[in-house]
């Protein structure tokens, strides 16, 4: 998976179609990505202590990683990932504009 927690990316289907947001986490042996404010759950919740109110809270739900492109910060295209190694360094490149992210 080339893809990290941090990085900036753009749902390509599902019911977020279009919409860009960051990786909260990435989730590698199953492939899936948690992604701010998209796939969001209602969860309804109890109340803990006597004289609270119960409610309902909305929770994102992992999406596979194959739904979401990554977004450049230096083009602001969203492309494909590759890796370039430079002596003992490794990295990871934009496809497009072929800069290191």
């Amino acid at each position: 998976m080339k893809v990290k927690k941090g990085d900036s990316v753009l749902i390509i289907s599902g019911k977020d179609k279009g919409r860009v947001a960051k990786i909260l986490k990435s989730i590698p042996k199953q492939r899936m990505i948690l992604v701010e404010g998209m796939n969001l759950k209602s969860k309804h919740v109890r109340p803990k202590k006597q004289g609270e109110k119960g409610q309902v809270v909305k929770m994102p739900l992992p999406i596979q990683v194959s739904n979401a492109k990554f977004l450049c910060p230096k083009c602001g295209k969203a492309s494909r990932l590759g890796y370039k190694i430079d002596g003992d360094k490794k990295f990871r490149i934009c496809k497009k504009c072929k800069s290191e992210v």
